[in-house]
C-alpha cells in the first residue's frame, strides 16, 4: 500500500474526528452552562425564581434539571422555544415571575416523578391531583412562604 496516497485522507479523517469531538464537547459545555442557575438568573424575569431556588432543597440541581425534558432530542427545541420566550419577556420589561405554561408544567411533573420514583411508588394519593406541585408547591421555590404570599410558580 502506498502511504503517500492514504496519508492525506487519514489526516483529513483524523482532523474531522478531532473537530467532531471538539464540537460535541463545546455543545455539552454550552448546554450545561445554559441549564444552570447563574445563566438563568442573568435575566431580570428569572431573578426571583433563582433566589428562591437557591434556598430550596433542590438548590444543587440546575434549573433545567426540572424545567426541561431529559431527552436531548426533545430538550433542544423545548429549550430554544422557552429561552426565546424568556428573552422576549426580559427585553419587553415584563415583571417577574414568568409563569410556567402547560407544556412546562407537564415537563416539570414528569421530571419530579422520574427523580422521585422510589419515594412516590407507594403514595396512594398520586392520582388525586394532576401535578406534584398541587401538593408540593413550595419545594423548589419559596418553600418558607405561605401559599397566599408566593409569586413564583403560582398559577394566575
Amino acid at each position: 500500500m502506498d502511504t503517500n496516497r492514504t496519508g492525506p485522507w487519514l489526516k483529513v479523517l483524523l482532523a474531522g474526528m478531532v473537530g467532531g469531538v471538539l464540537v460535541v464537547a463545546a455543545g455539552a459545555a454550552a448546554m450545561r452552562y445554559t441549564d444552570a442557575r447563574p445563566f438563568c438568573s442573568s435575566c431580570h424575569v428569572m431573578q426571583e425564581a433563582a433566589i428562591t431556588h437557591k434556598q430550596s432543597p433542590h438548590a444543587n440541581l440546575a434549573c433545567n434539571a426540572c424545567h426541561a425534558p431529559t431527552n436531548l432530542l426533545a430538550k433542544l427545541p423545548f429549550k430554544a422555544k422557552e429561552g426565546f420566550r424568556d428573552f422576549v419577556a426580559n427585553v419587553q420589561g415584563q415583571e417577574a415571575p414568568l409563569l410556567a405554561g402547560l407544556e412546562t408544567r407537564d415537563v416539570v411533573n414528569a421530571n419530579c416523578r422520574a427523580c422521585h420514583i422510589t419515594t412516590n411508588k407507594d403514595v396512594d394519593s398520586m392520582a388525586a391531583k394532576p401535578y406534584c406541585v398541587d401538593c408540593h408547591r413550595g419545594v423548589a421555590h419559596q418553600k418558607m412562604k405561605p401559599v397566599s404570599a408566593r409569586k413564583v410558580a403560582d398559577e394566575q
